[in-house]
């Protein structure tokens, strides 16, 4: 019935969604098995996109092939640059989405792709034969067999939902759980943990009071995320912000004795940096209000997201302390907030391809990793699609180091530290986030792309050479154009900038604080002239890249130093309990993770500066 497939993935959430289509667009013939054909890159939770550190992501995909940055560009309903107060290296772009053309979006470009099949059913197993990951089994007593298998199953491994006192089995509302591959691995070895997440209510926007709200705009001139020719943004829907009160915390607190968080029945560990309502309370009592994002679903439906109000108490406890919150006193709720406990594998049972150590071919990517959020699915399903294509072909794997990328960051982290709770991508996890901005992802990775073969790599690097092209000319202008005092007094005048007292060159101005190229325009004729001929975009990384050449040249000097060690593989069959000269704990370490190269061993926590000397002397460095 069926062919033999190069690759099988898994569940068709963001991360399954990206996998598919990287491996798909390096040639392999893939099948994408899903429970539910109508909810292929379903927004789960907020329907946003990117935010700090994650608008890094979505670039770093879409620099790398991937299609998350095109299906935003197509769908999202407003767009804004945060952090532009602070340095470059802090801008994030975040998309607000809408959800039913988001999944609607990505579904057309996986179907128009010839290398994609489909499979609308439950897999309850892993063919497994001499080692090694060669198909699937489904609820049907199929066997679909694979040359890869990448399992991206999000929160449906054994999910349950708790809403106060009930709880059901569930996926997501309205679905129900997988159930069988987590029994199976852990019969192979793995160690499964648990893990929860949440979602907030949802509200009738027709029964909300907008005057009573303070109203968040998108920006006045919309960017994108992808770097193809995708539509830019015409028209907006805003964001609106709320508060919650002391009393509605006390409302709140009626219900902490059905709460399924505090009286032990979920297990699973939430995420530090998204917490329930319930939990801000209990966790910061000192504060009398919480903000929340009011979020529209989408252009044409009434629904809202109320995001930071994620909740598992008992609905009518949601309902009595929503009607308290300004704005929300005749609110009607479509549905209430619930958490969802679900398994998943500790990371550090995966090599840097996200390949399983104990399972040749088989690879996790996503919530099964122990991460939350749709873009740091999304990179690990693009790495493990690359990466389930080269090995079938015994091809060289594709592994970026931290100062590749966000994703370099992020797997680096998984593999070589784990997770007790749900992982999300921070800037402030980059040693290196100066080279890692969101406007040179594409500088950074496009020619990857186009070495590994990626379909379409091609036509993106003809931008990126004219980006660079365009850096260099601009460079070279910069420095070469003096600056009279009087053509730019008034304006550093203005900024409370030292006025000139003999000419400069405009290199030299720009590395002033405040002083910018937007600015200098208005004042230097030549200079507006000349700038005439490039991109926005073009412009802003080059003036990037001259204000801050002197941090990123130190920074690239420490990657490249740290870089060197990436270098120093270690023997596969190193056994690290003979080098007494070792900490206990470093040997302990080292003998569980298995890292492969000096580099990677050198993040392991409990592996110290000594133990690292103590592995270059054992390799011959």
């Amino acid at each position: 019935m069926f062919p033999e497939y190069d690759v099988i993935v898994v569940g068709a959430g963001h991360s399954g969604c990206e996998a598919a289509v990287a491996a798909a667009n390096l040639g392999s013939k893939v099948m994408l098995a899903t429970m539910n054909m109508n909810t292929i890159a379903q927004m789960s939770c907020n329907p946003a996109m990117g935010g700090v550190a994650k608008g890094q992501i979505v670039r770093e995909i879409d620099a790398l092939g991937g299609y998350s940055g095109i299906v935003t560009d197509h769908t999202m309903v407003q767009f804004r640059m945060l952090n532009r107060s602070k340095g470059p290296a802090m801008w994030s772009p975040r998309a607000q989405s809408d959800r039913m053309l988001f999944a609607a979006k990505w579904r057309e470009l996986l179907e128009q792709h010839p290398n994609i099949d489909f499979w609308q059913e439950m897999v309850t197993g892993i063919v497994v034969k001499d080692g090694r990951a060669t198909g699937v089994h489904t609820s049907l007593g199929l066997e679909i067999p694979a040359k890869a298998v990448i399992l991206t199953n999000g929160t449906f491994l054994n999910g349950i939902i708790h809403i106060g006192e009930k709880q059901f089995g569930g996926g997501r509302a309205g679905e129900r759980a997988s159930k069988g591959i987590t029994e199976q691995l852990v019969e192979l070895g793995f160690e499964a943990g648990r893990m929860k997440t949440g979602t907030p209510p949802r509200l009738d926007g027709r029964s909300i009071d907008w005057s009573q709200l303070e109203e968040q705009p998108g920006d006045e001139d919309p960017g994108k995320f992808s770097y193809t020719d995708t539509p830019t943004l015409k028209k907006q829907r805003p964001c609106h912000i709320a508060y919650t009160s002391q009393e509605v915390h006390d409302t709140l607190k009626e219900g902490f004795d059905r709460s399924p968080m505090f009286n032990g029945r979920i297990q699973g560990l939430g995420p530090r940096y998204c917490p329930s309502i319930e939990d801000k309370i209990d966790r910061f009592a000192d504060r009398d209000r919480h903000q929340l994002f009011v979020e529209p679903e989408g252009w044409n439906t009434v629904e809202i997201y109320v995001n930071g109000f994620s909740s598992s108490l008992p609905e009518d406890v949601q309902y009595k302390a929503l009607r308290k919150i300004r704005g929300f006193e005749n609110a009607k709720m479509f549905r209430p907030g619930y958490a969802i406990e679900y398994d998943f594998f500790q990371p550090t049972q995966l090599k840097l391809t996200l390949e399983t150590k104990l399972v040749d071919r088989l690879y996790f990517a996503g919530q099964i990793n122990g991460t939350t959020g749709y873009e740091e699915a999304g990179c690990q399903g693009l790495i493990a699609g690359i990466n389930a294509h080269l090995s079938i072909r015994e091809e060289a794997p594709f592994v970026l180091r931290r100062s590749d990328g966000y994703i370099g960051v992020l797997i680096d982290d998984l593999v070589n530290k784990g997770t007790k709770e749900p992982y999300r991508m921070f800037t402030s996890r980059a040693e290196y986030r100066i080279l890692l901005r969101q406007d040179n992802a594409d500088l950074r990775l496009t020619p990857l792309a186009q070495e590994l073969g990626i379909q379409g790599a091609e036509e993106r690097m003809q931008r990126v050479l004219a980006k660079q092209e365009a850096g260099e000319a601009i460079s070279k202008f910069a420095r070469k154009l003096s600056v009279e005092p009087g053509e730019v007094n008034r304006y550093l005048d203005s900024l409370g900038s030292q006025p000139l007292s003999q000419k400069v060159k405009l290199h030299s101005l720009l590395l002033r604080p405040h002083v910018d190229i937007a600015g200098l325009r208005t004042v230097l004729p030549a200079l507006d002239e000349f700038l005439g001929n490039y991109e926005p975009e073009f412009i802003e990384t080059a003036e990037t890249d001259m204000k801050y050449e002197g941090y990123i040249e130190r920074e690239r000097e420490r990657a490249d130093k740290m870089n060197r060690l990436e270098n120093v593989r270690l023997f596969d069959n190193l056994d690290y309990e003979q080098l007494t000269s070792l900490s206990k704990e470093a040997r302990e370490k080292l003998s569980q993770i298995r890292p492969e190269t000096v580099g990677q061993a050198s993040r392991i926590s409990g592996v110290s500066p000594a133990d690292i000397s103590v592995l270059l002397v054992h390799m011959g460095r």
